[in-house]
């Protein structure tokens, strides 16, 4: 669905950053590895043919990685459809689109609170290409609104794999997917409770023998590596069950007063309910590879650089690393 525009790199490199007038990079803003990281070493490497080369390419992985997972999750809700666990007749909810395009990322997070409530709670969903900002926008609305809080799905697969591990324990075998029924699925997921206890919002494993919550064993039971090693055959198959799980979360959490942000896919996120609903986008996409390749160098660069060095010697040298890995 992207079409690579014509290179121009006074266009694509430059306007989008002349904003942030930053014409050369030193240590400190290197150091900082944050949008204004990228700006400066896109504007310290404007022209260069090798970096533009760079730009491209990782455009095209971009595009490349958006696509294939779009259809893996896409085929994952499909199957939740299929088992009843999502409906298959919701319409594709309306996005406001938001041009990041020349834009700083608290640019972009203040012209998205402008547009929430004033008071109380909501949730707020993001989508967006890969190279948008989504994350970074995301930690600046954070930092902006008190109280504000961000969804993971991350844990909630987590749990599901914890329980379906201790199943297949307790009938003294080995995880095999082949458990992973819809049945199973069904009886696990409901051992999964999201609530407020002692005052805060947790998710609560209930069942198999276990009784405890996310925040106590985030670190210890469900970082085990008969959890981790296990994590995607059963996120493969627990797409629809999470994001269900996912979505009443962030109502519960929404209708107590607290603002919930939430960014990922347009394939599982249109299942969850909010009239605040917002996609990222750049009206230039050249800019996008720009951003990665940036990105890379920077964290390339930062890790190299000593006292008293040239910031921008840095970052070209770290350029050539890169665009030979």
């Amino acid at each position: 669905p992207f079409r690579f525009m014509p290179w121009d790199p006074l266009a694509a490199l430059c306007c989008g950053f002349q904003q942030q007038q930053m014409s050369s990079i030193t240590a400190e803003i290197l150091n900082a590895q944050d949008d204004k990281t990228s700006g400066a070493v896109i504007a310290c490497l404007q022209g260069d043919a090798v970096f533009q080369e760079l730009c491209k390419k990782e455009f095209e992985l971009i595009v490349a990685r958006d696509n294939e997972d779009g259809e893996k999750l896409q085929a994952g809700v499909n199957e939740a459809i299929k088992k009843g666990v999502l409906p298959g007749d919701l319409p594709p909810p309306a996005y406001d689109q938001v041009d990041v395009l020349g834009k700083t990322a608290d640019q972009v997070a203040d012209q998205i609170i402008a547009k929430l409530p004033k008071s109380g709670g909501c949730v707020m969903i993001l989508v967006g290409l890969s190279g948008t900002g989504k994350g970074t926008t995301v930690d600046k609305i954070k930092s902006k609104i008190p109280g504000a809080t961000t969804w993971s799905n991350g844990n909630c697969f987590r749990s599901l794999t914890l329980l379906a591990v201790t199943a297949c324990e307790q009938e003294g075998k080995e995880f095999d997917a082949s458990c992973l029924t819809p049945e199973n699925l069904a009886k696990w997921a409901a051992m999964l409770e999201f609530g407020q206890f002692d005052g805060k919002f947790d998710i609560r494993i209930n069942g198999l023998g276990i009784d405890a919550r996310v925040s106590e064993i985030a670190n210890t039971m469900l970082k085990e590596p008969r959890v981790a090693k296990n994590i995607p055959s059963v996120a493969k198959e627990t797409q629809g069950e999470v994001v269900k799980f996912a979505g009443d979360a962030c109502k519960k959490m929404g209708e107590s007063g607290t603002v919930v942000l939430v960014e990922g896919r347009e394939q599982t996120l249109n299942f969850i309910a909010s009239p605040h609903r917002f996609c990222l986008m750049m009206s230039d996409t050249t800019v996008i590879g720009a951003r990665r390749a940036a990105q890379r160098i920077a964290a390339d660069a930062v890790g190299k650089l000593r006292d008293g060095d040239d910031a921008a010697a840095v970052v070209k040298a770290s350029l050539l690393r890169v665009a030979a890995a």
